[in-house]
């Protein structure tokens, strides 16, 4: 099955990247930031400063981190696909709050080695959150007064919930969504929003190399594997941080 594409800056003959191909990145990036900030930070020899640019110092732990910023653009963007392309976008968006209400238990100990942290919530819930404007943005979309009204609600909602990328993550998936069949100007506004993580940026070259086909990962097993990495490695990784620093 091939998806409608939309303009990309990338010649067609390198957009290589079906949807699965771009899952499985997302998810390799975000095992690389994940297994540096949960569990390596505690190891000082991943700790220890290669080298130092200006006032920054470069170590292992340092160059994991910077790498794992493309993940969260890349889940942005497929969360927009999945919502454009759902066949039931009830079912999707239901999905999306269990398992943002299922990762809450290993997010918490990993955070905090508590059972409950309200300081911060795990990436799902600002996910969720996008996905509640698209469908009101869909829904009103006769109605601007209506759209603008539901989108400061749930920027407020963002705000005040304190889930992982906060605010800002709830922005940069309107403008993912808004811009989802511009990618030039998708990836230049998008870059310039993250400036403040501008490793970040380097996702959109992924991005323009997807060829709009669904790719190899099919089927409810498949499927649901994608949603249950988030909360599995994140539960393995605190599992080995406690065994092996008692953290």
């Amino acid at each position: 099955m091939t998806l409608q594409t939309s303009t990309s800056f990338i010649p067609e003959k390198y957009r290589i990247l079906s949807g699965s191909a771009l899952k499985v990145l997302a998810m390799a990036i975000m095992l690389i930031d994940h297994t540096a900030s949960f569990l390596l930070r505690y190891y000082p020899p991943v700790t220890r400063a290669w080298f130092q640019i200006g006032s920054t110092s470069y170590s292992l732990y340092r160059v994991m981190r910077d790498v794992g910023r493309a993940a969260f653009p890349i889940f942005c963007f497929l969360l927009v696909e999945g919502f454009l392309h759902t066949h039931d976008r009830f079912k999707y968006g239901r999905n999306l709050l269990i398992f943002a209400c299922i990762s809450e238990i290993p997010w918490n100990f990993a955070q905090n080695g508590t059972l409950l942290f309200a300081d911060k919530q795990n990436v799902f819930f600002t996910l969720f959150l996008g996905y509640l404007a698209f469908c009101l943005i869909n829904r009103f979309k006769e109605n601007p007064t209506m759209q603008l009204m539901s989108m400061l609600v749930l920027l407020a909602v963002s705000y005040f919930l304190k889930a992982d990328y906060g605010y800002k993550g709830y922005v940069f998936l309107l403008i993912m969504f808004w811009l989802h069949q511009y990618k030039p100007a998708q990836a230049l506004i998008g870059s310039c929003w993250l400036i403040y993580e501008w490793k970040a940026c380097f996702a959109f070259i992924s991005l323009n190399m997807y060829n709009g086909k669904r790719g190899f990962i099919r089927g409810k097993w498949a499927k649901y594997f994608f949603y249950a990495f988030y909360p599995v490695h994140i539960a393995i990784l605190t599992i080995i941080r406690k065994k092996w620093f008692g953290i």
